[in-house]
């Protein structure tokens, strides 16, 4: 398989050395830094079979559409620019093109979710444990909190419905609001903190008066996310559409 990689940083050095490591056939055709920039062009990218983006929010949208001009399937790792992806999915479905996008793209962080998924439906009935989260990423991560964080705040507010919306206490960002329904309620607090090389830690932590259950993530390294990355362009492979890793596996 003959990959582009839009995005040459920490994350696309680590997807290049997971694809040397697996030891495949595989041709890495182009590498897009912000050096290069100008060779992100359609007929660049038709030479590959299908490209990785890790970016930045302003970048993502412009690359997923240069990608369904080329014709080839695309896997975004890129986050905070999901408020633009019903107008990408239009696009997309126009365009016949292949979008595979995830807020994070560990197994773990995956399974991660479809746990606090079954704890919300279960708290549901029990109100007094106070759920809150806490999130820790490098200093260098660019926004607050996180997308996985975000992420598994809606999956908790989807069931959990004694809560309606989150909110950031303290974060790179300052305190931002986020409402899922008009009814008034108490948020779901999210401490983002930032520190020097850490790869990413996400907690979930129901507590009460006698007791609280706590459930927690942490990546040892990027190579999940890479590993999960090169997984979901391999598995995109004839298809079209809109997918994410709950289609990937099957949750």
């Amino acid at each position: 398989m003959k990959f582009a990689l839009i995005g040459y940083g920490k994350m696309g050095k680590t997807i290049e050395q997971f694809i040397i490591d697996q030891g495949h056939a595989d041709e890495i055709v182009l590498k897009i830094t912000d050096a290069n920039i100008d060779e992100l062009t359609t007929a660049n990218l038709k030479k590959a079979d299908v490209a990785i983006e890790f970016t930045t929010p302003q970048s993502a949208v412009p690359n997923i559409y240069k990608c369904f001009e080329a014709g080839i399937p695309v896997v975004v790792g890129t986050t905070a620019w999901l408020d633009k992806l019903d107008e990408v999915k239009a696009v997309c479905a126009d365009k016949k093109g292949t979008l595979f996008f995830s807020p994070n793209f560990s197994i773990g962080v995956n399974i991660f979710w479809a746990v606090n998924q079954k704890l919300a439906q279960l708290m549901n009935t029990q109100p007094q444990y106070e759920v809150t989260m806490e999130e820790i990423h490098h200093t260098e991560k660019l926004d607050a909190p996180s997308g996985t964080a975000v992420k598994t705040a809606e999956v908790i507010l989807k069931d959990l419905s004694r809560k309606q919306n989150w909110q950031l206490t303290d974060g790179l960002k300052g305190t931002q609001h986020h409402t899922l329904s008009s009814n008034t309620s108490s948020p779901l607090l999210i401490v983002a903190k930032r520190e020097p090389q850490v790869p990413g830690t996400h907690i979930v932590k129901y507590e009460s008066d006698v007791d609280f259950i706590e459930i927690k993530h942490e990546a040892k390294s990027r190579k999940g996310f890479a590993e999960g990355a090169v997984l979901a362009a391999r598995w995109l492979a004839g298809k079209k559409g809109v997918f994410d890793m709950k289609d990937l596996l099957g949750l």
